[in-house]
């Protein structure tokens, strides 16, 4: 049973020496991953519901703000050796796909291949807006920036031509440490998330369920694994309780509903408050 922590980076606490702290601590404590959350923009106000909370709101103000994913995961990579580093998770629909193929590429290569690519489809349409890309058909949009991608880490030349996107032969290096390319984990809790980890997924990234709410969620992933001629133990299946709690006790219980990777909430208000959190968490492992 693999370990992991989630950390959203927000204003103001997440200074230079809290994230270096982060890691080093987490590593230190044996913690096999650490993920850090997308969103490039917020409001104050906003009409989309977050899935996550039963007000639907961000359980925050719109000033928290959080780190681009990227750099403050290469910013980890430079105070850490083994701990593997993921996005939990990144924006894909939003972002120009081939942008994004060469920052999983840097931080694969800079981390020597610890990086682990979380992609979710997103919920805030406002953000969208601000980013001006459509938030219809942003499904549809994600599998083709994922084979845009693929393109790129895979092939000698790239090349691709499609509806969303259309890139001519050109060469994009360097590529990955990991080959083919980093493991792709799938966020979200709907039959069309799940499929798309069925499809062309490494792993589910589950998110905001406790351990009895995760059998539901793994017979649908089941049966659309068998749809795609692959079996379970083809991907890894991780949760993060978020909101939910979490206490490390819990960790033998995700396990037995067949969770191969619990990702706890790793957050405390300063330094003393993260430590404290770490060896709370660390009773798991």
């Amino acid at each position: 049973m693999k370990i992991g922590l989630f950390a959203p980076l927000g204003n103001p606490f997440a200074t230079p020496e809290y994230i270096a702290t982060l890691g080093r601590e987490a590593e230190a404590r044996g913690f096999h991953s650490l993920w850090v959350a997308e969103h490039v923009v917020l409001f104050d106000e906003y009409e989309s519901k977050y899935p996550y909370a039963a007000d639907g709101k961000i359980p925050a103000g719109g000033e928290s703000g959080i780190l681009e994913p990227f750099t403050a995961l290469s910013f980890i990579a430079a105070v850490t050796d083994r701990i593997r580093l993921g996005t939990g998770i990144c924006l894909v629909p939003q972002r120009n796909p081939v942008y994004t193929a060469k920052e999983v590429a840097s931080i694969d290569w800079l981390s020597n291949g610890r990086f682990d690519f979380g992609i979710g489809v997103g919920w805030l349409r406002e953000e969208f807006d601000a980013c001006n890309v459509p938030f219809e058909r942003r499904g549809e949009r994600t599998r083709e920036y994922i084979e845009v991608m693929r393109r790129l880490w895979e092939d000698p030349v790239s090349e691709h031509h499609g509806e969303f996107y259309d890139m001519p032969p050109l060469r994009q290096y360097p590529k990955p440490i990991q080959q083919p390319h980093p493991p792709i984990h799938f966020g979200g809790e709907s039959d069309a998330a799940l499929r798309r980890v069925a499809d062309v997924g490494n792993g589910w990234y589950g998110f905001n369920r406790l351990p009895e709410e995760v059998p539901e969620a793994l017979t649908r992933l089941d049966k659309f694994l068998a749809e795609a001629g692959r079996i379970r133990a083809d991907i890894e299946v991780s949760i993060c309780p978020y909101l939910k709690g979490g206490a490390a006790d819990q960790a033998k219980q995700y396990e037995d509903a067949g969770v191969d990777q619990v990702i706890f909430l790793g957050l405390g208000f300063d330094l003393d408050g993260l430590k404290n959190t770490l060896d709370q968490l660390a009773a798991a492992l």
